[in-house]
């Protein structure tokens, strides 16, 4: 079998998990099985995409770590809360990919629990390496860590270059979520 493919979406514009979600859609059409990871969505979060999966789609499974990134919340960020769900959530990720039944692999906003110091970048670095052949891998998130760009197939930067929040627009149902 092919090595899989490592593709980043990243960058300070909309799009990057849009992106994703499209990419896993087109999977799963040609019968491939998905594995869509969000690190940072609350499990009762309301979303258009977890909808589709959970309705539509039974190819693609969705996993939430059922946090939210503390930029969202305004409230200071209990770090221990946030390691414990996203060490879960990756334990959770790992496990499947041994048991060798995905095909593509999405985790959204992987570059920001990265960032954030919430996994360690050798951790998914060495995960990357070792994963299946055959197994697609997209990582998400703004700010991608220059390791995981050089060792990427595919990279996109979304550039921001208008956006309706910086007007004070808030995210709307059914376009941002």
């Amino acid at each position: 079998m092919a090595r899989g493919l490592i593709h980043i979406y990243t960058g300070e514009g909309k799009g990057k998990t849009t992106t994703a979600i499209g990419l896993a859609v087109r999977a799963a059409g040609h019968g491939r099985r998905v594995l869509f990871v969000q690190f940072f969505k609350e499990d009762n979060a309301s979303s258009g995409e977890k909808e589709v999966f959970r309705r539509y789609i039974p190819q693609i499974e969705l996993i939430r770590a059922n946090i939210r990134h503390p930029i969202f919340t305004k409230e200071k960020a209990d770090k221990t809360t946030i390691e414990k769900a996203i060490s879960q959530t990756y334990e959770i990720v790992k496990r499947k990919i041994r048991e060798g039944s995905i095909d593509l692999l999405v985790l959204d906003e992987i570059n920001s629990v990265i960032n954030g110091g919430w996994l360690s970048l050798e951790e998914l670095v060495g995960f990357l390496e070792d994963r299946p052949d055959g197994l697609e891998v997209v990582l998400t998130g703004r700010d991608a860590p220059v390791e995981l760009v050089k060792m990427a197939d595919y990279v996109t930067e979304m550039l921001k270059i208008k956006h309706p929040f910086d007007r004070g627009v808030k995210a709307r149902t059914g376009i941002e979520y």
